[in-house]
């Protein structure tokens, strides 16, 4: 099982990302496309790696623009998982 990190670990790792934010015990960020069809794209794009790495992001999607949020439910808090994913996730949009 996945260990939730310290206050001080959560911000380490959150200095190595670019527009996410700390939200209680979640990251989250916000990404914008030029239209719907590429909003949906991308979101296609996360399925792979989060079923790969057996961690799902929770989503929204509002026409153009796409939510995501990470935390491991499991433990009730962030851990070095959530982190791993968001880098996946940034990979992918770039």
């Amino acid at each position: 099982m996945a260990t939730i990190l310290s206050a001080t670990e959560v911000q380490s790792n959150l200095s190595q990302l670019n527009n996410w934010a700390l939200e209680d015990n979640v990251i989250k960020t916000v990404k914008i496309f030029d239209g719907f069809p590429n909003a949906i794209s991308f979101v296609n794009k996360l399925v792979e790696p989060a079923e790969s790495a057996g961690h799902h992001p929770d989503l929204e999607i509002s026409y153009n623009k796409v939510t995501i949020c990470l935390t491991t439910h499991d433990v009730g808090g962030l851990t070095q998982k959530d982190f791993e994913m968001a880098k996946q996730i940034e990979a992918i949009v770039l």
